[in-house]
């Protein structure tokens, strides 16, 4: 691709993010040269939001957008909600060409509900060869509309060029880039792109498209559990998103259940109605897009519904990336990138709808514009030109007048000339020399710290148990890297010195003294403990630095010995991670940035451990991979069929599956269980409570970390341990 190549950005602004894709046209496919996914604070469609809160959203994304990306002269294509926007589609009787724009635009104020001047609308032809009629799209919405929409890209001086509906966005994705379309237009491919508040269903042939916006979305799934388990809006989004492995994951279905069945009957009733409109049209497959079909089980429910083949891309057929783009973030979000996809394409030329809903004053003026360049250099070129030709004439004149000592006098007055101006314009730039040194410096004093965070990492994962501070079991952290699970499952589970980290998260305090240890505001405790200290006339030993939720796993059975063993001293072959953590001077040779704040004290320190269950509602996310896993033989197991409920008195106690946490890579059960007999029975003790098997053990701790070079630095004092 040439450098010189004619690129366009198209942004995409949901309810829940910004979407953008920088485009340029690469034989007969579209080069990915620019990618930007922005999440907006506040889901916009979320009740009790105003509308000048959502403004304010919005334009501080766009200003996050152009902060972070080059836009130059590209031109940029943005698109509006189906739900603000209308289309009708109509066929024309045959008639002169020349007559058709009149045609339809009678149909036009016959067909638009609103008044025609209260509206920005245009058309598009959708001829077929074989067909003597003529098939046009009307496509409209309010000018109110429209100027608010575009008055958020004026704020942040972005410069929109066209202008198109997102239902119509998606179909140019779909003409261009779906293999399945056939010229025949006898098959049809269904899109439903579902976001927070609604969902475009466009059905998509090879020369004609159809759309309706159905009024269901991520928002009526959040909602129904918001109502049933009593919770807000921001708690009940938090447990959609993690219900498949929540220990309440069936009631969670089963509330979400009626909004499944009411998406699912609008879906069928369009392709009903669509099918009895369009004779001889099939449906090849229904494409699923946005991010609402992030919803576990939603796809299959779909699928089950229409009867129709379900697919969620992975990929786009004729959309690459270019050097400078994350092939893993493309493919992360590319099922919210269809509409910008869309609109990229008819801003390059290569879309089948061609509509623009660009206010018709806008576009005017900035034809003018283009125009007004070619009239500039036309007048530069004139002027220049007699510039010349007065010049010219001087030069003849003085030819035939001055004698040659009085052009070398000239000449030498000229050369002087243009030596004073080079040195004046030499000096003047010297001036600015403090100003830029200054605004120079103030930009490198950003990134002076900027290695701190993954610093601090570092020396977090040092302290854990690998092949440096636990040689005995250097073979095992190898097979590890090398994922040889054969070397791996030779060690008992339970003699496995490992910790695996699930999650980190760390905030920065100027106080660590009264710092909360929960990211959270300071507790009522700490702050006590400050004043006392304070008032009893004490030296508070505070500084700067860092508080750090672990949150992770081991499968070794002895986790107290793993994490802070008692009475090792000065051994450090015994130390734990946590007495590592104590002695991170000694671990890293007398130059450890960070120190642990005060490991004693329970409002600095704290350490929580639990066995790994998955009815343990403390244990960390990201444990294990959840499976149900079937108990007994299979004799056992179709025995417990056959009877079916008819009546053992042990059947209550007899387990024939119970749903577990697997290791992802050596899928070895994980979690605790209970332990069965040779029949599938639970076992019990002399107290008559059952026996379980206990396997992995989880952790939370929670530190603070002393960040001693700024400390020192700033002449404050060092914390103690």
């Amino acid at each position: 691709m040439a450098s010189g190549a004619r690129s366009v950005w198209a942004i995409d602004i949901g309810n829940d993010s910004l979407k953008a894709l920088r485009l340029q046209q690469a034989g007969d496919r579209v080069e990915v040269t620019g990618l930007d996914y922005i999440e907006h604070p506040k889901i916009l469609s979320v009740e009790g939001i105003s509308e000048e809160e959502k403004t304010k959203i919005i334009r501080a994304s766009l200003a996050t957008f152009a902060g972070r990306n080059e836009l130059g002269k590209d031109e940029i294509a943005v698109s509006v909600p189906g739900q603000t926007s209308f289309a009708r589609f109509i066929k024309l009787p045959p008639v002169e060409p020349k007559k058709v724009p009149e045609i339809i635009k009678f149909e036009a104020v016959q067909q638009i509900p609103f008044d025609i001047n209260e509206v920005e609308w245009d058309w598009q032809l959708m001829p077929k060869p074989d067909s003597p009629e003529m098939e046009v799209g009307i496509f409209a919405i309010k000018n109110e509309l429209i100027s608010r929409h575009l008055e958020n890209f004026s704020a942040e001086n972005l410069r929109v060029t066209l202008v198109q509906m997102a239902p119509m966005a998606l179909y140019n994705y779909a003409q261009f880039d779906r293999s399945e379309l056939d010229d025949a237009d006898k098959k049809a491919v269904v899109l439903l792109d579902m976001g927070t508040g609604d969902t475009n269903l466009v059905i998509c042939t090879k020369l004609t498209v159809w759309q309706r916006c159905i009024p269901l979305g991520g928002n009526n799934f959040t909602k129904t559990i918001a109502e049933a388990f009593k919770l807000d809006f921001e708690k009940a989004e938090k447990l959609k998103r993690t219900a498949p492995v929540s220990k309440y994951a069936r009631q969670i279905f089963h509330t979400m259940k009626p909004v499944y069945t009411d998406f699912g009957a609008e879906v069928q009733r369009s392709l009903g109605y669509y099918s009895s409109s369009h004779k001889g049209v099939s449906f090849t497959k229904i494409v699923l897009l946005g991010g609402g079909f992030k919803l576990q089980g939603l796809n299959k429910y779909v699928q089950q519904t229409t009867q129709l083949n379900v697919v969620r891309p992975d990929s786009f057929e004729k959309l690459v990336p270019a050097a400078n783009i994350s092939s893993a973030k493309l493919h992360d979000n590319l099922c919210d990138l269809a509409v910008p996809y869309g609109l990229g394409l008819q801003a390059l030329g290569i879309a089948r709808i061609k509509s623009n809903l660009l206010p018709r004053g806008i576009a005017r003026r900035m034809m003018w514009e283009r125009k007004s360049k070619f009239f500039i250099i036309a007048a530069g070129i004139l002027l220049v030109a007699s510039l010349l030709a007065f010049i010219k004439t001087n030069l003849d004149l003085k030819a035939c007048v001055d004698s040659k000592s009085q052009a070398k006098k000239q000449e030498a007055t000229n050369i002087l000339q243009q030596a004073k101006k080079v040195d004046a314009e030499l000096k003047q730039q010297e001036a600015r020399y403090p100003t830029y040194e200054e605004q120079i410096k103030k930009q490198v004093e950003v990134f002076k710290y900027r290695d701190v965070v993954p610093l601090l990492n570092e020396t977090i994962f040092k302290c854990l148990p690998n092949a440096q501070n636990n040689p005995e079991q250097s073979e095992l952290y190898t097979a590890y890297k090398q994922e040889d699970i054969g070397k791996i499952t030779a060690i008992p589970r339970n003699k496995r010195k490992q910790v695996f980290i699930t999650s980190i998260s760390l905030n920065y305090y100027d106080s660590l003294a009264s710092a909360p240890l929960e990211m959270g505001r300071a507790t009522e405790r700490t702050n006590r403990t400050v004043a006392a200290q304070q008032q009893a006339g004490g030296a508070l030993t505070d500084g700067k630095g860092f508080v750090v939720i672990i949150e992770g796993y081991t499968p070794y059975e002895k986790i107290d010995e793993l994490m802070d063993p008692a009475g090792v001293g000065n051994d450090k072959g015994k130390w734990g991670v946590v007495t590592r953590m104590m002695n991170l001077n000694e671990m890293f040779d007398g130059n450890s940035p960070f120190q642990l704040f005060f490991k004693d004290k329970v409002e600095h320190f704290r350490r929580e451990t639990g066995l790994v269950d998955t009815a343990d509602g403390r244990m960390p996310a990201g444990i294990g991979i959840p499976q149900i896993k079937l108990r007994g033989s299979a004799d056992e197991q179709q025995s417990e069929t056959v009877r079916g409920g008819r009546g053992r008195a042990d059947t209550s106690e007899r387990v024939t599956s119970e749903q577990v946490l697997v290791d992802p890579l050596t899928k070895e059960e994980m979690s605790k269980t209970f332990d069965l007999d040779e029949k599938g029975r639970k076992k019990y003790d002399t107290f008559a409570q059952p026996v379980f098997i206990e396997r992995d053990r989880w952790f939370r701790i929670k530190a603070k970390f002393l960040w001693k070079d700024i400390v020192q630095s700033q002449g404050q004092p060092a914390a103690g341990k």
